[in-house]
């Protein structure tokens, strides 16, 4: 068999096919031109051709991109105060989240202890207000201390807290 054989069998074989579904075949007409389908409306009820809202479309587009995980880890850094409380919102604040692990820092080493044993009260809260599965674990930081490196350039070793004592 040709090539060209093997087309006109496959073509027919498509023809038939869509005949046994019911769907129309276009065929050409004698002049070589296709011919023309009419225009089908989207009629009354909803239709993917229809205006979509822009929520819907960013949330699509985010789950096609893979997105999700860090929306959902940006929601637990807008939301905060809602999530954990008020009382808790004024002393710690969220840091950075990574792979599951939300580094919270607290305003002093009372309430960093604190944070650490509400630790599963605190993932209960997250998890309803975002989402399971978004934050396994909640590591928690006490206050930061002072920097001593000023400048663009620094030396290593003690530097001037060596005088002090």
């Amino acid at each position: 068999m040709k090539g060209s054989d093997l087309a006109r069998a496959a073509l027919e074989a498509a023809r038939a096919s869509a005949k046994e579904r019911g769907a129309r075949v276009a065929r050409r007409g004698g002049s070589g031109g296709a011919v023309r389908r009419r225009r089908r409306w989207s009629g009354p009820g909803p239709d993917d051709r229809d205006p979509q809202p822009l929520g819907r479309l960013a949330s699509r587009i985010a789950a096609d991109r893979g997105w999700t995980e860090r929306l959902a880890g940006g929601q637990v850094f807008a939301r905060w105060p809602k999530l954990v409380g008020e009382d808790v919102a004024e002393h710690a604040q969220p840091v950075a989240f990574s792979d599951g692990e939300l580094t919270v820092q607290a305003d002093s080493t009372a309430w960093a202890t604190q944070l650490r044993l509400l630790q599963r009260e605190l993932l209960k809260r997250i998890a309803a207000g975002v989402g399971n599965g978004v934050v396994h674990k909640l590591k928690v930081q006490g206050p930061a201390a002072p920097s001593w490196r000023y400048g663009p350039r620094h030396v290593p070793g003690r530097g001037p807290r060596d005088t002090y004592g």
